[in-house]
């Protein structure tokens, strides 16, 4: 098979998936302009917990193909955590699904803000964001509707920075409506057995 044809397949299925509108091929200088970008991003204070950094970003840009896609509203997020918050290599919070953080909101020492949980609220108080931040971490996610197709492997999603929305809107040529966001999806060509 092509890889053209393998691509199109891609974007056919992620079409098929409920939320999902347009679909692009990102081109090789598109991908440093989204590193530069993500970069900027990461330096920026996030929510005024600390610095990012956006894994799954720099995980999709690794890959042979890079396909951003716009979602609606319908589009259903994968599975927690799409946001987790590290101090240094403890995790200190993350974003949880309603069921979960109903059972954590009682407990004394957690601290709910949203959808994301902070285990240990004292933390926050005791660390110096400009000299000790929180890192926002935001992890590479996997996309099972995709990888289930051949000739195709390391299928990661990620959630881009705001600027880089911006960025993809633009580049498909998209009014910033509410509601509608970006995912990029990345995947390489056929893998040997030992990847």
């Amino acid at each position: 098979m092509q890889r053209e044809e393998i691509i199109k397949n891609v974007q056919q299925r992620l079409k098929e998936i409920k939320g999902v509108g347009e679909t692009y091929v990102l081109p090789e200088e598109d991908r440093e302009i989204i590193r530069e970008l993500e970069k900027k991003a990461d330096d920026m204070t996030l929510m005024g917990l600390g610095r990012g950094d956006n894994q799954g970003i720099k995980e999709v840009l690794k890959k042979d193909v890079v396909i951003p896609f716009t979602t609606s509203m319908d589009y259903i997020w994968p599975c927690c955590p799409n946001v987790i918050l590290m101090h240094h290599d403890r995790v200190v919070g993350e974003d949880l699904d309603e069921c979960k953080l109903s059972e954590l909101k009682d407990c004394k020492d957690n601290l709910v803000i949203g959808n994301i949980v902070i285990y240990d609220k004292d933390l926050l108080r005791s660390i110096d964001p400009r000299t000790d931040p929180l890192i926002v971490v935001l992890p590479p996610k996997p996309c099972a509707e995709v990888e289930e197709l051949p000739h195709i492997c390391n299928v990661t999603l990620a959630s881009p920075s705001p600027p880089t929305d911006e960025f993809l809107k633009q580049k498909m040529d998209l009014p910033q409506a509410h509601g509608t966001g970006t995912f990029i999806l990345g995947f390489d060509f056929e893998c040997s057995d030992g990847n």
